[in-house]
């Protein structure tokens, strides 16, 4: 893939530290395509880029191919359809095919993504169960690490062969790594029934003004704190108190990027009695400051 310039900084498609990518060559997809096992599903590259600092690619007329993206660390945005999406920590996406998109990691604290790009028959209503009506909808998923060992896993295979049974494995196991995001809530009925995990992130998106502990987000939810402590790790990846104060500063950023509100008046709108301490939180949360936030995005 080629890079583009801008006049203010280098934006990379390819080329990060530590990154892994393989592209199927055009002999071998032929193959694929005439093998009534892999040509219903089938990748058609496939890569993990960490830390991508500057990544950034646009693709006026959209891919041949649905792309797949699924964030562990770091931001990134997703502009498609006339949104613009944001790509957070154990979220992903699949971009339809042949549509115009353009996608970016952050400035100050770049994504982690692994990604496939994959066709076939049924590829199509794969990315229907996906979207479910609603094309520009990004997806939350609890971190699995039996997903990452399943990804090298597969890039290991296409490493070491791409004849035509290793390919058969490769592309059953594609479908079984992207199914796991698709159908995660279907696979995992005791993790999903516990609703109240939802209906707690509900509650605490209503009510960003104000603070809360452990003990009282579950008392709200007529639970036990430990349990609830669990179950709600268990689904999202992170402690109520981490997600909730990851809300505060995702609605923080809204207000910078889109109004003129200083820091004070945010920090009031959102129940941060201590600046210096909302400070700190948003670098640790963005890896930048506000107010540099603030200067970086402002229009």
């Amino acid at each position: 893939m080629e890079q583009k310039i801008t006049e203010s900084k280098k934006k990379m498609k390819e080329g990060f530290i530590g990154q892994k990518r393989i592209v199927i060559p055009p002999n071998i997809r032929k193959k694929i395509l005439h093998n009534p096992i892999t040509k219903t599903f089938y990748l058609t590259a496939f890569g993990h880029y960490p830390r991508a600092g500057n990544h950034d690619m646009e693709r006026k007329s959209g891919s041949k191919d649905y792309i797949f993206l699924y964030c562990t660390e770091g931001f990134g945005y997703i502009t498609i359809l006339g949104k613009k999406l944001l790509l957070s920590p154990n979220s992903y996406y699949i971009i339809p095919k042949n549509i115009s998109h353009h996608y970016q990691s952050h400035e100050t604290n770049p994504w982690t993504i692994f990604w496939a790009h994959f066709s076939g028959d049924i590829a199509e209503s794969i990315f229907d169960r996906f979207a479910d009506g609603n094309l520009t909808r990004v997806q939350e998923v609890p971190f699995v690490e039996s997903r990452i060992k399943q990804f090298n896993f597969i890039y290991t295979l296409l490493e070491r062969s791409v004849d035509d049974k290793d390919m058969e494995i490769i592309n059953i196991e594609l479908l079984n790594f992207i199914s796991s995001f698709i159908y995660y809530k279907e696979v995992n009925p005791d993790i999903y029934n516990t609703d109240f995990v939802s209906k707690s992130i509900g509650y605490m998106k209503k009510n960003l003004k104000k603070k809360f502990s452990v003990e009282e987000l579950a008392e709200q939810q007529n639970m036990s704190a430990s349990h609830y402590l669990r179950s709600f790790k268990q689904k999202t990846g992170s402690s109520p108190i981490n997600y909730f104060n990851q809300l505060k500063i995702q609605e923080s950023c809204q207000h910078l990027y889109f109004s003129d509100m200083n820091i004070k008046e945010i920090c009031s709108e959102l129940g941060f009695s201590d600046q210096y301490y909302f400070s700190r939180l948003f670098k640790q949360i963005t890896g930048t400051s506000p107010s540099q936030y603030k200067k970086l995005h402002k229009r």
